[in-house]
């Protein structure tokens, strides 16, 4: 782990909040009581906000940072991480603060790095091929080798307190295992998929490590202080929709198992084509879908307990900010009378999003009764 002195970071409570996070006036909800609500599918003075990735490349504070420190040193250094998942909330107070992390800090702590190309992409040290390789894999102590991760969380909880809901996240079981077997980033990963069909022993082996993994950092995040976790499955799209349970749903069923019931879990699938209904027995609290899903007609063939995130589509964010508006309203009228809605992008953040499209989001759904 790469250690930094972290003279730049802030750590400065968002505007009016302070350590301790003061809880709301009496009568009016906090940021953190409704996006809890929402996961329990309750009703909420308004619609909760949060989007993937808001913390990072859009903002020109991250970018200010990043021309002092690299992208695992802000991962790795607590108070720097601190201090970029602060960021979107003093510019737009969103109802959740998500972490600033990475999906491969998983990999990393089971023992296979990872860093970026050049020409961009992830880049692991080495691509899993053999046996021997998955036995070498630790699956054990991950949580003891992720405590920057769990300091980062603490402080920003400190800070946002009662008013902010704190988002802790990890990667899916298989999206894991495509970066670890392809070596990085692939214009189309092959080789998890090939393992699945090939050698099944082996990739169980695989996913069963990686499974216990994500369930120890997960927990790790809970016990710093997350009111909700993500599983990212967004490679759960390159899957057959009759293998899809055996690869991947099979594998995110037991970590929530093994979560119990301490906070909500969350699960986003990108470009699904079939499997819903797998996610929908696999004790998630909330669903969280892309852009290219018909979102109240999927809320009505949910069982009743299970809240709906989603699902703006996020090249909206660098068009005109009318129109950003106008999509919003439409997704919030669609929406209307359907408890359990927390709006959020059907995918992350784009890097070249304008800051005014993210200022009439925030405003659209604020107004929005």
């Amino acid at each position: 782990m790469t250690t930094v002195t972290p003279s730049d970071a802030r750590l400065d409570a968002p505007a009016g909040l302070r350590p301790g996070g003061p809880a709301p006036p009496a009568g009016s909800a906090s940021g953190r009581q409704r996006f809890l609500a929402a996961c329990r599918r309750q009703p909420t003075d308004r619609t909760p906000l949060w989007l993937m990735r808001q913390a990072g490349r859009a903002l020109p504070e991250y970018r200010a940072l990043r021309e002092k420190h690299s992208f695992l040193q802000l991962v790795q250094t607590p108070e720097l991480a601190a201090e970029v998942t602060l960021q979107p909330i003093r510019r737009f107070d969103f109802d959740a603060a998500v972490l600033f992390s990475d999906i491969l800090v998983v990999a990393e702590a089971m023992g296979q790095r990872y860093g970026f190309r050049e020409q961009g992409g992830v880049e692991m040290d080495f691509a899993i091929r053999s046996a021997a390789q998955v036995a070498q894999l630790d699956a054990k102590g991950v949580a003891e080798r992720l405590q920057y991760v769990g300091r980062a969380l603490a402080l920003v909880k400190s800070l946002v307190g009662e008013r902010t809901a704190m988002l802790g996240f990890a990667g899916s079981p298989w999206t894991l295992a495509n970066f670890m077997v392809e070596g990085g980033s692939a214009p189309e990963f092959t080789r998890a998929k090939d393992l699945f069909h090939a050698d099944r022993p082996l990739f169980r082996a695989l996913l069963g490590k990686l499974t216990e993994a994500v369930t120890e950092a997960l927990r790790l995040q809970v016990d710093a202080g997350a009111d909700a976790v993500q599983i990212f499955d967004s490679l759960g799209g390159l899957l057959a929709a009759d293998v899809y349970e055996e690869a991947s749903g099979v594998w995110i069923r037991r970590i929530i198992d093994a979560l119990g019931s301490r906070v909500p879990v969350i699960v986003f699938a990108r470009g699904l084509a079939g499997g819903w209904d797998v996610l929908a027995r696999s004790g998630a609290q909330a669903l969280s879908v892309d852009w290219r899903v018909n979102l109240p007609e999927f809320w009505s063939r949910l069982p009743g307990s299970m809240a709906l995130q989603g699902n703006l589509d996020p090249a909206l964010m660098l068009m005109k900010a009318e129109i950003v508006e106008h999509e919003t309203r439409r997704l919030l009228e669609s929406m209307r009378g359907k408890p359990g809605h927390i709006l959020n992008l059907g995918h992350g953040l784009p890097p070249a999003a304008r800051l005014e499209n993210i200022e009439r989001l925030v405003a659209t759904v604020r107004e929005f009764r």
